[in-house]
């Protein structure tokens, strides 16, 4: 996902004269062939995140579209009052491309895990934030961001995920995907938890429970007609997200819920990372196997709340 989000950001630098990237403390030789075709617009900088946004806000000032990469937990917490103040106080056209989002980076401990990251991003005036579940995804997704003004957050997830998305064409930002029809529950995801949702999707109409999927890989804005409609008159919604309970997509779809009179008897449900700082040892893999964010676990939850 990384590689494909950068060879996007080389694409439209070179259909675009007011494209700058920044990166912070990338592995060498990331992006070299932009740094030797378009030097002047490609930047290096080290472990200095406030400064390098920074940057990208006096850049952006000055109308260029910049995208910085770096780790997604130093891009949300680290720089958090400058993305804060230069960039979304001032609406400025700068993308932050966050690698390895919620649990990617589970091997370097809770310190590297961004699993706050939406709720972080959320919380901010004019930002815009996207989590797509495959390359593919994340490709038009960037596409569609490109001449909406105003700042954005990209959660890329560890990379090589199978692509699982539809082709939908002409994507917006602010889409959301019926990926299965059903009727019996519907399954909301955001990321790469649209990779469990669709084998458990698979495992509970094999027991006669027939159950939609809408990923939302978009989740400010979120599309609240869009996901409204999709609820109306399925008894149970579950949302599953790689994050902690708070301030993500969960939270945004049990208010949707709470608000609309026509959604009223709805039952919910949450699969998340839950309140905590992850102390768990492993793999990526390992940690949504412990937190239960499985194809297992979605479909024990909806096949429980049914009963």
């Amino acid at each position: 996902m990384r590689k494909t989000a950068l060879d996007t950001v080389y694409e439209l630098a070179n259909r675009d004269p007011r494209v700058v990237f920044i990166g912070s403390d990338l592995g060498a030789g990331t992006l070299d062939v932009f740094r030797k075709e378009i030097p002047e617009r490609f930047f290096m900088e080290g472990v200095s995140e406030a400064n390098v946004i920074g940057m990208a806000a006096g850049l952006a000032a000055e109308g260029h579209v910049v995208y910085v990469n770096t780790l997604a937990v130093f891009l949300t917490r680290r720089a958090y009052e400058q993305v804060a103040l230069d960039v979304c106080m001032r609406n400025l056209d700068v993308r932050l491309i966050g690698s390895g989002g919620g649990l990617v980076y589970a091997p370097l401990g809770a310190t590297h895990m961004a699993t706050d990251d939406f709720a972080l991003m959320r919380a901010l005036p004019n930002m815009t934030v996207i989590a797509p579940a495959d390359a593919p995804e994340m490709r038009r997704l960037m596409l569609a961001m490109h001449d909406r003004p105003g700042p954005a957050y990209i959660r890329l997830g560890k990379g090589n995920e199978p692509p699982i998305t539809p082709d939908v064409a002409d994507m917006k930002i602010g889409d959301v995907v019926l990926v299965r029809e059903g009727s019996d529950a519907l399954i909301v995801t955001t990321g790469v938890t649209l990779h469990a949702a669709v084998p458990a999707a698979e495992a509970l109409a094999r027991e006669g429970c027939h159950t939609a999927i809408l990923h939302c890989p978009v989740i400010k804005p979120l599309n609240v007609p869009a996901i409204a409609a999709a609820i109306r008159g399925i008894p149970l919604v579950v949302a599953v997200e790689e994050h902690v309970p708070s301030g993500g997509l969960g939270g945004a779809i049990a208010g949707l819920i709470a608000k609309d009179d026509s959604l009223r008897g709805t039952r919910f449900r949450h699969i998340s990372i839950p309140d905590v700082f992850p102390d768990h040892y492993g793999s990526q893999a390992d940690l949504m196997k412990y937190y239960g964010i499985t194809p297992e676990n979605i479909a024990a939850t909806i096949q429980a709340a049914r009963k």
